[in-house]
């Protein structure tokens, strides 16, 4: 396919900024307006795509079976359309705040530096996004902290934006790692933060990009799908008796990079590190086994299982990279069901959804959700494909 066939025109006012949330107004002591909001994770809206009858449901239904005009479907409605059984592939990956701010050396200009990972514990080697990265050169310094205790150098030069900073800083690797990630913040999506009124990420932000069962450090931004799950609703998958496998992919930022070529085949993904345990196969494939459903959770977990399934479509371990790009036409071996969110034009992500979902269905769906103002981007709506 080409990638001039992923465009659609999405208002500015239709990217979440925040997630789901409900907003109280009170008036303070002083007798000052304060804002107060609430995040509710599983409260956004959800719309559901029947894969085999063709059809699209974005409202609930009366005891008859017909739409409720304006009962909009909720996140939470995921649940009754599972049962006893069935299994749901999370991706546990956690993400640290890597987004930090230091001056440069001498001229004290304001430089981002974005942290991709560790490359050497005891050497303090970090790989880094810089920008402007035109004032980044080997042999900088860049200082985080106004003691100058957290210090970096500029090593190495790897990609146009991207460098290898050697932080300057002699202590156990566990105190560095501590002060290092609190001088930083929640790396959210510039589509995000260059909306946002202040341009800034906020102390919240770290607990609202992070999935409540984040248990594996190592991601950049967040599996978004996960963002919609709280703690009440992961008990209720536990009561209704839908068995949960987790899996670990380090989302990194290749999703955001922009695609240069019109024919896809073309493109190449950054890798990612991914685990498959022992554990998660036996969840997913005794699930597969016995006629059950299995969704996957998220882009992430589709790319992870889709590049660790057998020929015989079952779910094997897996401990190493992946770079697998998932766009129409693909032939998926291992989950039947997939949640995921709504995303931007042209995205990678939104190719995946569409191989798997249809094209034509899942732009159908995307033209709905457009039209009766669903929201998109990380912290926005979500959608349901079942293969019903």
């Amino acid at each position: 396919m080409k990638l001039s066939q992923f465009k659609f025109k999405l208002p500015e006012d239709q990217v979440a900024l925040y997630p789901h949330h409900v907003v109280h107004e009170f008036e303070n002591e002083q007798g000052e307006k304060e804002v107060f909001r609430m995040t509710r994770r599983d409260e956004s809206r959800l719309i559901v795509i029947h894969k085999k009858s063709q059809t699209i449901d974005m409202l609930r239904r009366d005891d008859k079976g017909n739409p409720i005009e304006g009962d909009y479907l909720q996140f939470r409605d995921v649940l009754s359309y599972f049962d006893e059984g069935d299994a749901f592939i999370f991706n546990d990956t956690k993400v640290f705040p890597a987004r930090l701010y230091g001056t440069k050396e001498k001229t004290d200009a304001k430089i981002e530096v974005f942290l991709l990972r560790e490359l050497n514990e005891e050497m303090r080697l970090w790989d880094v996004l810089v920008e402007p990265a035109r004032k980044i050169r080997i042999g900088n310094k860049l200082f985080f902290d106004d003691t100058s205790t957290m210090v970096a150098e500029v090593i190495d030069n790897t990609t146009s934006r991207g460098r290898t900073l050697r932080f300057l800083y002699d202590c156990p690797h566990d105190e560095f790692k501590r002060e290092l990630y609190a001088l930083g913040e929640a790396p959210l999506p510039r589509y995000v933060i260059d909306r946002r009124e202040q341009h800034v990420a906020t102390a919240q932000d770290m607990e609202d990009f992070q999935s409540v069962f984040a248990a594996n450090e190592g991601a950049v931004t967040a599996p978004a799908t996960s963002l919609h799950f709280s703690r009440e609703m992961m008990k209720r998958v536990e009561i209704k008796g839908i068995e949960m496998a987790f899996i670990t992919l380090h989302c990194g930022l290749g999703g955001f990079h922009e695609i240069e070529v019109e024919d896809l085949t073309k493109h190449k993904m950054d890798s990612e590190q991914m685990i498959i345990g022992t554990e998660a196969c036996r969840i997913v494939n005794t699930a597969k086994q016995k006629g059950h459903r299995v969704c996957a959770i998220g882009t992430s977990v589709v790319k992870a299982t889709e590049s660790a399934v057998g020929t015989d479509g079952m779910l094997k371990e897996f401990d190493g990279w992946t770079n697998k790009f998932i766009f129409p036409p693909y032939d998926f071996g291992l989950a039947d069901s997939m949640l995921v969110n709504l995303y931007h034009p042209y995205s990678t992500m939104l190719m995946q959804t569409a191989a798997f979902g249809g094209y034509d269905l899942v732009m159908e769906a995307y033209n709905m959700a457009v039209k009766n103002g669903y929201m998109f981007g990380c912290f926005g709506d979500s959608l349901l494909i079942l293969n019903d």
